[in-house]
């Protein structure tokens, strides 16, 4: 057989993996001898007679493990994006492995010593020698030999179960789609929807990652809608006992670790810092929340001529806003083509802002033929990474939509970074893929994910791009939203796909005008997930929930925010943000970042918008540093203040 392509170096100006040799076959060797490799580099630093310096402690660490680290990155990439039964097998039998040989590094006791006698005076390694001495003691460096063993068997049961929750969730979304052999049950998409959906004979809806399912606001049929948002709400059930035994053995690691929950584990090494913080923040958003919704449900109940059930929910806020605003969504699709969206849009807007451009290079593969891949140049020409554009939906990704990193960018291996944005756009059995305004707004938010990494300029891979703490990560990512409806992005991207004529100012005006109506709802959804979130995490050491599903309605009814029509973004059962991926008890942190957000937009929008000055500001003092520093810190250095609650209040119609 060839050699592995994971131990045979680039000779490319990236580490770009050659996803064209990598065979499933690659995989298990890779990560045996990666893991190898690092525990044998681990026992030489810890083993060292030499004192203990910064570098060959701290910096040895960093330079440690490559071969596991690329195979990791590409192996989790593919899993989340192009799986198969052969891949998911692998990562069955991989995940407990991962997870024994991170314990053997940080709780390796002659390593925590040298660790804790490293000193130095150079702002960026301090900074760097107190998030690694912040790891090991969370990871449980501290801890008795009889509690690191029991620590180590509830690491290898927690990632045994995400991996199972992942898998039964990527099934479920094939497995409980919707199907319909008659397309008149399908009124209300498009003839090129309804075809793209057409297998053997049957119409397939496949369900996405949320509650509430974009077919819901478009399809006529109203027990169609009901079947679609039962077949939503009811997935995968076996992973409610899978959640309420992960977050028992959470709750009993956390006391382990001198934390009363899982809650206050987690959030002690965010922005946040406490459970109060998160919670009094939070308690001023769910009253205003709630009552704006109970409003708006009046208004579709009012457009219905009946009582409006949950599936009702999307479809009659369209009617609300053709009455009250003259606007339907749909009228906005055909001006928004992928392709212009990002060309004209997405890149269009950073290079007026941070003067890079994106050059498509064919020449380059990814893993999957739907993948695109961008060459990202600086202003003067100098190469700044590699972006991966990977847009369809398809029965091997799991839902929703995420940015991941296959190389961090790093002056101590001089690395530049090679970053992948995934969304779930349906794609059509011919012609244009035309998207939806949330669409659109996700591309513009997952890009800013990518300026994050893509912008990194630090010494250390540990603190790169967006390895920020959780309640941070969103924040960049959310700004860069703002400049999808910034008019003069807008004009020069927003297009007929036919035409080429702009889209109407009109449809604009109504589109701002009709913005701030279902903000109740999005706001009651959101929070509702939160707060669900927040519950799973404070059990009690010892808490067993023996029904999942009351649990989450008693959890919803306590925190205020139970409301029938108004279900959470994301049920117990189907929550892989905090069981199969890394926000336990952080979800939080997309409200959290839209402080900062709101901030933000106030700032460029005071300052004239999308301008180079603006977007070199906020690249110098806060996406260039990544983790490198205080993330407050850095958005105080950009902002020039403290945050305030009260631009996010008014952007979302709750002051």
């Amino acid at each position: 057989m060839a050699e592995n392509p994971f131990f045979a170096p680039s000779s490319l100006p990236y580490e770009l993996p050659p996803f064209a040799d990598i065979r499933e076959e690659h995989y298990l060797p890779a990560f045996e001898r990666g893991m190898a490799e690092q525990l044998a580099e681990v026992d030489a630093i810890a083993g060292s007679t030499e004192p203990a310096t910064f570098d060959n402690t701290i910096a040895a660490l960093e330079r440690s493990g490559r071969v596991l680290d690329r195979t990791a990155r590409v192996f989790f990439s593919v899993a989340a994006s192009n799986s198969t039964d052969g891949v998911m097998e692998i990562e069955k039998q991989i995940s407990p492995e991962l997870t024994r040989h991170g314990d053997a590094i940080r709780l390796n006791r002659a390593l925590w010593a040298r660790i804790k006698q490293v000193a130095t005076d150079d702002a960026e390694e301090s900074w760097l020698l107190e998030k690694y001495r912040d790891d090991f003691i969370r990871a449980g460096a501290d801890l008795s030999e009889s509690e690191q063993d029991r620590l180590r068997e509830l690491n290898e049961e927690l990632s045994k179960l995400s991996t199972e929750f992942s898998q039964s969730l990527l099934k479920a979304s094939t497995e409980s789609a919707l199907v319909v052999t008659d397309p008149k049950e399908l009124d209300g998409f498009d003839q090129a929807r309804i075809e793209s959906l057409l297998k053997d004979g049957e119409y397939v809806l496949p369900l996405l990652n949320f509650t509430n399912q974009p077919g819901l606001a478009q399809l006529t049929d109203r027990d169609v809608r009901r079947r679609l948002y039962e077949l939503s709400v009811g997935r995968a059930p076996g992973n409610f006992e899978l959640a309420a035994r992960m977050a028992a053995l959470r709750a009993e690691r956390a006391a382990l670790l001198g934390f009363p929950t899982h809650a206050a584990y987690i959030v002690a090494d965010q922005t946040a810092k406490t459970v109060e913080a998160v919670e009094e923040m939070l308690g001023q958003l769910v009253g205003p929340a709630v009552r704006n919704a109970r409003k708006e449900a009046e208004a579709l109940a009012e457009q219905a001529g009946f009582e409006i059930e949950p599936w009702d929910w999307s479809y009659y806020s369209e009617k609300v806003r053709q009455a009250r605003y003259d606007f339907d969504g749909a009228e906005m699709r055909p001006y928004f083509e992928l392709n212009r969206v990002y060309r004209d849009g997405v890149f269009f807007a950073a290079t007026k802002l941070y003067g890079i451009t994106l050059t498509e290079r064919p020449d380059l593969g990814g893993y999957h033929p739907d993948v695109t891949v961008f060459e990202v140049f600086n202003e003067d020409h100098g190469r700044l990474g590699l972006f991966l554009l990977d847009p369809y939906a398809r029965s091997t990704k799991r839902g929703g939509a995420w940015m991941n990193s296959l190389v961090d960018q790093s002056f101590l291996f001089g690395k530049l970074p090679v970053v992948i944005n995934n969304l779930n756009i349906t794609k059509p059995a011919s012609g244009p893929t035309l998207l939806t305004y949330d669409e659109v707004n996700t591309a513009f938010h997952e890009f800013g994910h990518a300026l994050h990494g893509l912008f990194s300029q630090v010494r250390y891979p540990r603190v790169s791009g967006t390895s920020v703490p959780r309640d941070f990560v969103e924040y960049p990512s959310q700004v860069n939203e703002m400049w999808a409806t910034w008019p003069e992005v807008l004009a020069n991207y927003a297009k007929h796909h036919e035409t080429g004529e702009p889209m109407p100012a009109a449809l604009v005006e109504k589109l701002t005008a009709a913005e701030k109506f279902n903000q109740g709802f999005k706001t009651v959804e959101y929070l509702a997930a939160t707060l669900l979130d927040w519950a799973w995490h404070k059990l009690a050491p010892g808490e067993a929930v023996a029904d999942a599903e009351a649990f989450e309605a008693a959890a919803l009814e306590a925190a205020g925010i139970a409301f029938p029509l108004v279900r959470p973004r994301y049920r117990t059962n189907y929550f892989a943000h905090i069981f199969a991926g890394g926000y336990s008890a952080g979800y939080y942190s997309y409200i959290w970042s839209e402080v900062l957000d709101a901030e933000s937009v106030e700032w460029f929008t005071e300052n004239g918008g999308l301008t180079r000055a603006n977007g070199d500001h906020f690249r110098r003092e806060l996406l260039s540093r990544g983790g490198s520093l205080d993330p407050l810190t850095a958005f105080r250095n950009f902002r020039g203040r403290e945050p305030s609650i009260q631009p996010l209040l008014a952007r979302r119609g709750l002051d």
